[in-house]
C-alpha cells in the first residue's frame, strides 16, 4: 500500500492542490482570494501535465553529434570540428529512429537504445504559465477597478450594491 502511494506521490500532490484551489474559488467571497485559488488550480494542472510528460531514463531530444566531413564545419556550423569519432553512423542516426528511440551511433554502444523525452508538454506548460500570469494580472486590474467603483472586493457587498442600484432604477 505504501509503495503504491509512493509511486503516485506526484498525483496525490496534484489532487490536493487542485481541490484546495477549487475550494478557494467556490467557497470564498473575496475576489483576490478567488484569484489566488484560480492560480493554485492552474498550478496543479501544470504539475499534472509535467508529471505525465516525464519519461524515466529519457534524455533531451537532441540528435547525436556529427563527425567531421560535413563541409569542414562541425556540429555548430562554426568551422570547429566535432570532438567525437562516430563516423558515418552519426550522420545516418536520424534514419535509425525506432518508435521514439534511436540506436546509439557508437558501435561500442550498439546494443544501447536511447530514449528521448517528448518536449511538447513542457513547451505547452511554459506557454500556459505565461497565459496564466497574464490572466492573473488582468484579474487583479479588474479587482482594483471594482474596489474603486464599489469600495469593496467582497462578492456579497458588490451584489447588494448592484441590487440597490437596480431597485432604485425600477422605482423611478
Amino acid at each position: 500500500m505504501i509503495e503504491i502511494l509512493a509511486e503516485r506521490f506526484n498525483f496525490i500532490i496534484v489532487i490536493i492542490l487542485m481541490m484546495t484551489g477549487l475550494y478557494a474559488v467556490v467557497a470564498t467571497g473575496n475576489l483576490v482570494k478567488r484569484l489566488v485559488g484560480l492560480s493554485l488550480f492552474q498550478t496543479s494542472v501544470f504539475l499534472l501535465y509535467i508529471t505525465i510528460g516525464k519519461v524515466f531514463g529519457g534524455q533531451p531530444p537532441i540528435l547525436p553529434e556529427y563527425s567531421e566531413g560535413h563541409g569542414g564545419e562541425g556540429e555548430y556550423g562554426d568551422g570547429l570540428a566535432a570532438t567525437t569519432d562516430h563516423g558515418a553512423a552519426a550522420a545516418n542516426a536520424s534514419s535509425d529512429i525506432i518508435g521514439g528511440s534511436v540506436q546509439h551511433p557508437d558501435p561500442a554502444y550498439a546494443t544501447t537504445e536511447l530514449i528521448y523525452s517528448n518536449p511538447l508538454p513542457h513547451v505547452l506548460i511554459l506557454t500556459a504559465i505565461v497565459v496564466g500570469v497574464a490572466t492573473l494580472a488582468v484579474g487583479l486590474a479588474l479587482v482594483v477597478r471594482i474596489r474603486e467603483s464599489y469600495g469593496t472586493i467582497e462578492d456579497e457587498a458588490i451584489n447588494r450594491a448592484d441590487y440597490a442600484v437596480d431597485s432604485a432604477r425600477r422605482n423611478t
